[in-house]
């Protein structure tokens, strides 16, 4: 990647701007649902559909961030000889993975066993070789993306594909028009662009990256369900959020400036612009001018054979 495209990217990173105690205060939240999002279920179904012309056979697939995505037993259903392995975000994720596992003799698939479940990424040896690392909706809450992607690619064998889901910069645009006319701060992070993304995998190494995006608009027929959704979607994870409590007047002036965007039908939309990426780990290019070894019982055998007199 040349000077140009890293600072770029870096400029990219320094964009995104996320609160890490609100994210990891999001997930704690969420781990205590009964099951993932409708969104990050739906995206995950749309996900693994983008890697069907692919014809993948991996022996061992990466579920990066298993439990707030809501993908693994998708995943599990279009790889069912894989060995799958799920990385949960935090303590309280592993603890709900492990509790949630379901017995051998309740088990429908025919893996051999249950997915591995690992809360401590950092032992990235354990991890690997793999053939394929996914990720549903969840890059939206790392800061450091591209060491991420990295990492990844590290995991990976020679040929092997990285694929993610993620939130992009449209995400809920009407509630930031919202808020932005009554000036309240952003009730967002700022999403990364998708075309960011793929500067990113190739930053890390990866090839051919693919990259595609959508916009899935939601309705709701009221503003109290409508805040219900998004609470279980996470949360604003935007460094400029108000971070003392809101208070009762706040809420009654959201739910009103919400109301009044209501179409004829009574229902309320917002928009979320869903990325969806994945690239190859290409195999390692020889440097121009890079010595080449060759054995001295090579030498020999292209030495032609002499005949006894």
């Amino acid at each position: 990647m040349a000077d140009g495209e890293r600072s770029e990217v870096a400029a990219a990173i320094a964009r995104r701007g996320l609160d890490t105690v609100a994210v990891e205060r999001a997930l704690r939240r969420m781990s205590g649902a009964s099951e993932a999002p409708w969104l990050h279920r739906e995206a995950g179904r749309r996900l693994v559909a983008h890697l069907e012309p692919l014809r993948l056979k991996p022996a061992r697939v990466i579920d990066w961030w298993a439990g707030p995505g809501g993908a693994t037993d998708l995943l599990a259903a279009r790889f069912p000889e894989a060995d799958i392995v799920r990385v949960e975000p935090t303590a309280a994720w592993h603890e709900r993975a492990v509790a949630d596992r379901r017995p051998w003799w309740r088990r429908w698939r025919a893996q051999a066993a249950a997915p591995r479940i690992v809360d401590d990424p950092q032992h990235d040896a354990s991890l690997a070789p793999a053939q394929l690392v996914v990720s549903n909706m969840s890059l939206h809450g790392v800061f450091d993306v591209p060491s991420l992607f990295a990492r990844w690619h590290a995991l990976l064998d020679v040929d092997g594909v990285a694929a993610f889901s993620c939130l992009g910069p449209g995400t809920l645009a009407e509630l930031r028009a919202v808020h932005a006319s009554e000036g309240w701060p952003a009730p967002t992070p700022a999403f990364t662009d998708m075309h960011d993304l793929g500067d990113m995998l190739v930053g890390a190494g990866f090839s051919d990256p693919v990259l595609d995006q959508e916009t899935v608009t939601l309705t709701w027929p009221d503003p109290g369900s409508l805040l219900a959704e998004l609470r279980g979607l996470g949360g604003n994870a935007s460094p400029g959020r108000y971070t003392g409590l809101r208070t009762a007047r706040f809420r009654d002036a959201l739910v009103g400036a919400l109301a009044r965007r209501a179409d004829a039908a009574g229902r309320i939309a917002l928009s979320f612009e869903v990325a969806y990426g994945h690239g190859f780990k290409a195999p390692p290019r020889r440097s121009a001018g890079a010595p080449v070894g060759v054995s001295l019982a090579a030498l020999k055998q292209q030495l032609p054979s002499r005949r006894s007199s």
